[in-house]
């Protein structure tokens, strides 16, 4: 018996950080254009995942799905084509005592089944009112809506708690902070709090909330909340070839980091579908983002979209790169990072890379993006930035990060 429940602490140590993520809303108030965003940086053991656009039974939505979910029966993070945008984090210190009739871990269900019916928040805490006791959730869902709302819910089996972030005696600073706890959970339990220390520490230090850091520091965040590390300051390897490792545990990046959605919502006065989707498709050091809006199915770039139940193409490439800054296959090899492959003195690690190329999009995004809030979002405007798009991410992995990305 003794050791079958070694095998299940074991088992679990390894289990409970795979589903570690770190995440923020933040209200028009605390942000650079007064449109709230939507920040989750997803960790998880499905680490290959893909965008999908869905015809809801209400509303269509584009969202983060896992590559083997071929029906796309669970979504991790995603907006709808009126504006309604919805996030988790698994929440480990709710639900104390309490036994449920039905699954645990049905997140990805309920965001699935919410953004198919709720426009805005009211309707979104009408759903939970009259579905009690029907879903086995612990989580901390982050909304945001096309009316200027934005909240978490720390939502258990029975009941739910509401932290309005436009709420300045909430949120003072405009925005909040979830890791993998709930504050009104049971004190002292639950994880990511390291996370959630750096996390607020970074967001501190900013006048103003925008797309630009959440994307360069927020979400490829990689000093250690606790060692004070930081892998992209300080004494760097020297190039590529410099063999450094380092423990890489309890950083906001981690190795089963899998993607990031950055939803930048809209004012109250604009058009919804206006709401932009900023994707990291892949482990976050090597991954470019890939802006998209609720259009239709036809509009999604092809490179993050899964074919015939293959890998999204970007995805696979980020997948491979990353592969290189764990060359440690036995034993505890996925803890060490070779630090050298992400950033270093030479300028050539994968990061290195990334971020430049990264900033040429978010440059021709944000134009493309003001242009439409002048005219009006187009179709034909959506195709044309799409190719440069696709163009541009195709030609960085094959030229510069040494990666293909396949057709």
């Amino acid at each position: 018996m003794r050791n079958y429940f070694i095998s299940g602490v074991i088992l679990l140590s390894f289990v409970i950080p795979g589903f570690s993520c770190t995440s923020a809303v933040v209200s028009g108030k605390a942000t650079d254009d007064g449109r709230p965003l939507l920040w989750k940086h997803r960790d998880t053991g499905d680490v290959e995942n893909k965008l999908v656009y869905v015809e809801g039974s209400t509303y269509d939505f584009v969202g983060v799905a896992n590559r083997v979910d071929t029906l796309s029966q669970q979504i991790w993070m995603g907006s709808n084509e009126v504006g309604f945008a919805i996030m988790n984090t698994a929440s480990y210190n709710l639900n104390q005592g309490q036994v449920c009739d039905v699954p645990d871990d049905q997140e990805g269900l309920f965001m699935r089944a919410v953004l198919e019916v709720c426009a805005d928040m009211d309707e979104f805490e009408n759903f939970m009112d009259k579905s009690v006791g029907t879903w086995g959730l612990a989580a901390n869902f982050g909304v945001i809506d096309a009316k200027g709302n934005a909240a978490y819910y720390e939502k258990g089996y029975y009941d739910y708690t509401k932290y309005d972030v436009t709420d300045s005696e909430v949120a003072p600073e405009g925005y909040l902070i979830r890791t993998n706890f709930s504050m009104s959970g049971t004190r002292d339990k639950g994880y990511g709090f390291i996370r959630h220390g750096v996390t607020s520490d970074l967001f501190q230090e900013q006048e103003h909330i925008s797309v630009d850091f959440i994307l360069e520091a927020a979400t490829r965040n990689l000093k250690h909340g606790m060692l004070k590390k930081d892998l992209r300051a300080g004494q760097l390897p020297i190039d590529r070839n410099d063999e450094q490792y380092v423990l890489f545990q309890d950083y906001v990046v981690r190795t089963a980091s899998a993607s990031t959605l950055l939803i930048q919502g809209v004012l109250p006065a604009e058009d919804p579908q206006l709401t932009t989707l900023w994707t990291v498709l892949g482990w976050q050091p090597v991954t470019l983002v890939t802006p998209v809006w609720v259009k239709s199915p036809a509009l999604l770039p092809s490179i993050v979209v899964s074919r015939d139940g293959a890998p999204a193409p970007i995805n696979a490439a980020a997948m491979a790169l990353k592969q290189s800054c764990f060359p440690v296959k036995r034993g505890n090899g996925q803890d060490y990072l070779l630090h050298s492959q992400i950033t270093n003195q030479a300028g050539t690690g994968l990061l290195d890379i990334v971020l430049p190329a990264e900033a040429k999009i978010i440059k021709k995004t944000k134009s493309l993006q003001n242009k439409w809030r002048k005219k009006g979002i187009r179709d034909r405007d959506l195709k044309k930035y799409n190719k440069w798009l696709e163009s541009h991410i195709r030609d960085t992995y094959s030229d510069d990060l040494g990666e293909g990305i396949e057709e």
